[in-house]
């Protein structure tokens, strides 16, 4: 089945149960803890982003950073990850 087709089936349902407030609040429920497991990984806190940031620093003031000699240079090594 395809998403389109699920979508569909999703919403035939729903018109199924439309007019019990009881088995709304229930599919809504679910469905809530669904969206909840499809998190996007790449989201992060704000206090995770100043962490990394600091750890970057960190990293630099370390001599671990990565420099370039020119702009062809960063753009062959970033083709790269």
């Amino acid at each position: 089945m395809t998403a389109i087709q699920l979508n569909a089936e999703v919403y035939r349902t729903l018109g199924v149960i439309a007019e019990d407030e009881g088995l709304l609040r229930q599919a809504l429920k679910y469905l809530k803890k669904l969206a909840a497991k499809k998190q996007d990984e790449t989201l992060m806190t704000k206090e995770q982003f100043f962490a990394k940031l600091e750890h970057a620093e960190r990293d630099i003031a370390e001599g671990k950073g990565k420099t370039f000699t020119n702009l062809d240079d960063m753009h062959a090594w970033l083709n790269t990850l």
